[in-house]
């Protein structure tokens, strides 16, 4: 029962009977507590819309042309009631669209703060116009737009291929909002007012060009559904909504002729190619606290992105449905359920139907407002996007380290032995995390007294070894008067309400417990300011923060989360922001990190909830999985999907939250995570202790030479995040990324590419004794990153392995830089040197870069302190040159060795600095497999230079 206003529960009462279903939940999730489409009343609305019976039609006289847009009104036949439709052309290739109510009774909620800017505009030009349609092109010559008048239908097109139509299943809806009609007189005097409103000279000049409607079978169903059930109020469990505003949902239908293939809308337990909703549930997109979710589902998990990618082997797209409210997505395809053999037995008997998939979203209020990126390419829709929310933040060095966590590490000596234990096993690591257990009783900024009683000591300790530590922090305050976050929040009038304006309270780990308005900036501001360092009271320079449960999580909530009637600044209803809430959390965190510094220090913030634009505040994990080999596999498409949607900095818990792994899942699981981006082993309170030398001496040898082979790779790393960081690419990326037009690469769930240089396929399956891994690209060289053996694309390839194999391919034509001195901590590795990996490809030819800062500070963008080194390898030359000409950074670090892949035995080596002599080369050279090892070149990484292969 939640407690609302004139409901107590005892704390004993409500934390026992959540203790009970928190254990049955670590079993299987219970479903019965989120949830399906038929029971969000919105969702069964829409899907009950049969398509082809649109009521809409646009009012082509209504045009009105401006430097930034083209505006248009649309009225829906039944009810009489104008839209707005608003269409932006785009820089960079991309059409934004817009629909709103003319006039609505009160204003309706469009998402601030997601987009970067206000995205610059091109202009529209009118092509063509008639009594039925209008054609309008889309800044580039050949992208059009056509408008069909009735139904209201948009095409998009470029020279004779129709890339995109939207409403052409008619199945767009949105629901006007309304005063309640409680009586025959109420209705009467409603529709009085909606005539006269309507009236010649009004200025909307809607009565002027409407025509009578008729009497199709759409209106007469739309006349049936004016008071359904759901409407003005909804009862889910024991959980009731009142809905104040009544319905306001909103649909839209994308019909992708040409495409069978269509990723993204995290966050989902699924496959990366996303599935047909027909016959099921669509996927869901509703930030919710989930146990031990299950998998191969389109149930919704933590965070929301609401972004979708279209690709086949001539192009990809991307839409952006801009709505924070409960949304859904069905996916249909004249393709779904088809063998392979029944589209060659279509080919042969020259069927001409053009594959193509159907995605209709639909959001429980807000506004239609969408983006179209229509590429062409992959790394053109990242760019876009990009462009829209901005890139993923440069996470400091330490963060893309290794992560040592449990729930919980019980006190200051545990850590200490913790610490320890790492030394004297010799695995790196750099950052040890501490859960709710390190608070004073769940509340946050405090530290127990009898078991963190020397927060600075510890963290000092930590920092004398270049390591860091990270606390939890999350966003549900407990009420307790004596304790200044609730007390500073309260005063301020800053906790979101309950629909009788008092403030609301929820069930969480403290209790009884109050949730800040992040919606509000003050309360943003003031949030962050807690991170200062005489705020946050033991806190250092080497503490950095986890935001959990910020979905947000409300035990004794509908769905274990915030009521929807709940209200946050300016009267926004919850339902309206609810997948904001966790963006917003982070951003105010992040931003306390950054000023306690001043501004220099880059921060670094994990979330588990997150919305479009989470990605530039920090980074993301998957959740409450379970120690399950299905578990290990489904983080893969898991943070893919989440890639393809700007989040770069993703991981899973490694061993899996619940449950105990066995040794070889453990292992299997390190050797995944240790080529993720986000690089973190976390445990449940409940399960044995798990740190890496707990498994006998065999299974800690084999994962800390998973994590070694992390800690050599940061140079290659980091270098991939700083690419995402300046163009939107994603650092862990699915094989089609690479290779568009390999349709065998378009459902690979279990490989993927690092940055374009590393092809990674973890074993993931137990007792495995091989695993298949497809090397695409004919002609293309793959090498293997331990042995060095070449092998050609394009072929499957079985891979025999041991338990201590991670299959790992570097790209012929590529140059990774590596540091293989490898040490306790990412920090102590700053001034170590560097060797570079070199793959020839079939023309003898490679290139990379690699990029180089302090690490941790803004100046590489505030100050151009920093390096970007461009090599390339032809003709038997190795070059290195400055990418950036205005980047400068001093470094100790020089290169140690120069590795080539590929190479056959040369009769010398040398090297030249520029401006300096030709200095001759020591190097070894191994026949089989052929690889050419230069030692000690001994130049500043800074410096360029050449050097020659004779």
């Amino acid at each position: 029962m939640a407690p609302l206003a004139g409901e107590r529960l005892s704390l004993r009462q409500i934390l026992v009977t959540w203790a009970t279903l928190y254990v049955a939940l670590i079993e299987a999730v219970d479903r019965s507590n989120f949830k399906t489409c038929e029971q969000s009343s919105f969702c069964k609305r829409q899907r009950n819309i049969k398509p082809e019976h649109s009521p809409y039609r646009a009012l082509l006289n209504s045009l009105e042309v401006t430097e930034k847009s083209i505006k248009l009104q649309l009225i829906n036949e039944v009810n009489k009631v104008p839209l707005l439709l608003e269409v932006y052309g785009l820089q960079g290739n991309m059409t934004r669209i817009k629909i709103n109510e003319l006039i609505p009774l009160k204003p309706r909620f469009e998402v601030p703060d997601v987009l970067i800017q206000d995205p610059p505009t091109v202009p529209l030009t009118v092509i063509g116009k008639d009594e039925s349609s209008l054609e309008l092109g889309l800044g580039r010559d050949q992208y059009k737009l056509i408008v069909t008048s009735k139904p209201f239908r948009m095409d998009i097109t470029t020279g004779n291929e129709l890339l995109l139509s939207i409403n052409s299943r008619g199945l767009m809806v949105f629901e006007h909002l309304r005063k309640r009609k409680d009586s025959e007189k109420d209705e009467t005097a409603e529709s009085e007012e909606v005539k006269t409103e309507q009236e010649p000279g009004d200025g909307d000049g809607v009565a002027d060009t409407l025509e009578k409607p008729e009497d199709t079978d759409a209106q007469k169903e739309s006349k049936e559904v004016e008071d359904e059930a759901g409407m003005w109020d909804e009862t889910f469990k024991s959980h009731a909504d009142s809905k104040p505003n009544g319905p306001s949902s909103v649909g839209l239908d994308f019909s992708l002729p040409g495409f069978e293939h269509v990723y993204g809308i995290p966050e989902h337990a699924d496959s990366l190619k996303l599935k047909t909703t027909e016959g099921g549930d669509p996927y869901r997109l509703y930030n919710l606290d989930v146990f031990q979710y299950e998998i191969a589902n389109p149930m919704a998990l933590y965070g929301s992105v609401p972004v979708m990618l279209a690709h086949n082997a001539r192009r990809t797209l991307g839409m952006f449905w801009l709505n924070a409210a409960e949304t859904w997505i069905d996916i249909s395809s004249n393709t779904a359920g088809k063998t392979l053999f029944g589209k060659m037995l279509d080919y042969v008997q020259g069927a001409n139907e053009i594959p193509q998939t159907d995605v209709r979203w639909m959001s429980e209020s807000g506004i239609i407002d969408v983006f179209v990126m229509l590429g062409p390419s992959p790394f053109d829709v990242f760019k876009q996007y990009a462009s829209l929310t901005g890139t993923q933040a440069l996470p400091p060095l330490f963060a893309i380290a290794y992560h040592q966590s449990r729930w919980n590490y019980n006190d200051e000596s545990d850590v200490q032995a913790v610490d320890a234990g790492f030394d004297q096993h010799d695995i790196p690591y750099d950052v040890i995390w501490l859960d709710i257990e390190h608070t004073d009783g769940k509340r946050y900024f405090t530290w127990d007294p009898n078991k963190f009683p020397n927060p600075r000591d510890m963290l000092q300790n930590l920092a004398s070894k270049k390591r860091k530590m990270v606390s939890i922090v999350d966003p549900h305050i407990k009420i307790d008067n004596g304790y200044k976050i609730h007390t500073a929040v309260q005063s301020k009038n800053l906790y979101v309400k309950t629909k009788d304006g008092s403030d609301y309270e929820g069930w969480c780990w403290p209790g009884s417990a109050g949730y800040p308005d992040f919606t509000n900036p003050e309360m943003r501001s003031w949030w962050a300011s807690m991170f200062a360092y005489d705020q946050y009271e033991g806190s250092m320079e080497n503490l950095y923060t986890w935001n959990d449960m910020n979905e947000p999580s409300v035990f004794n909530g509908p769905e274990v989360t915030m009521h929807k009637d709940t209200v946050h600044m300016d009267g926004w209803e919850h339902r309206d922001v609810h997948n904001l809430y966790a963006f917003y959390v982070q951003m105010a965190t992040a931003e306390g990190q950054i000023q306690r510094s001043g501004g220099t220090e880059r921060p670094f913030v994990l979330t588990r909830g997150f919305f479009s634009g989470s990605q530039r505040f920090g980074a993301v994990w998957t959740g409450d999985n379970s120690a399950e080999w299905d578990h290990l596999k489904i983080s893969l498409p898991m943070c893919l999907s989440m890639g393809l949607t700007g989040i770069s900095f993703c991981g899973a818990d490694v061993g899996g939250f619940f449950k105990h792994p066995s040794a070889e899942l453990l292992v299997r699981w390190y050797q995944a995570g240790a080529y993720q981006p986000f690089f973190r082993a976390h445990a449940h309170l409940d399960t044995p202790r798990r740190e890496p030398w707990l498994f006998g001496n065999d299974n800690k040898l084999l994962i800390r030479a998973a994590i070694r082979q992390r800690y050599a790779l940061l140079p290659f790393w980091y270098t991939a995040f700083y690419h995402a960081h300046r163009t939107g690419a994603p650092v862990m990326r699915p094989m089609w990324v690479e290779f568009p037009q390999d349709v065998d690469a378009f459902n690979l769930d279990e490989q993927y590419m690092l940055g374009s240089a590393l092809l990674v396929r973890p074993v993931l399956e137990q007792n495995a004794h091989g695993v298949q891994v497809y090397l695409p690209g004919i002609g293309q060289f793959w090498y293997d990153a331990h042995t060095h053996q070449r092998h050609h694309g394009r072929q499957n390839l079985y891979v025999p392995v041991t338990l201590g194999s991670i299959p790992v391919f570097q790209r012929g034509g590529t140059i990774i830089p590596r540091k293989d001195r490898v040490r306790r901590s990412s920090s102590c590795m700053h001034d170590d040197p560097y060797t570079l990996y070199v793959a020839l490809d079939s023309q003898n030819a490679a290139e990379g870069d690699m990029f180089v800062d302090d690490g941790h500070t803004f100046n590489f963008e505030t100050k151009n302190e920093f390096l970007h080194r461009r090599f390339t390898f032809a003709n038997n030359v190795l070059s290195s040159r400055s990418a950036s000409p205005t980047g400068q950074f001093h470094s100790a670090a020089w290169l140690e060795r120069v590795i080539i892949l590929g190479a056959p035995r040369p009769s010398s080596v040398a090297i030249k600095i520029s401006g300096g002599q030709e200095l001759p080369l020591a190097f070894d050279h191994q026949p089989t497999p052929p690889v050419l090892t230069v030692r000690k070149p001994a130049v500043n990484v800074a410096a360029d230079w050449t050097l020659y292969v004779r």
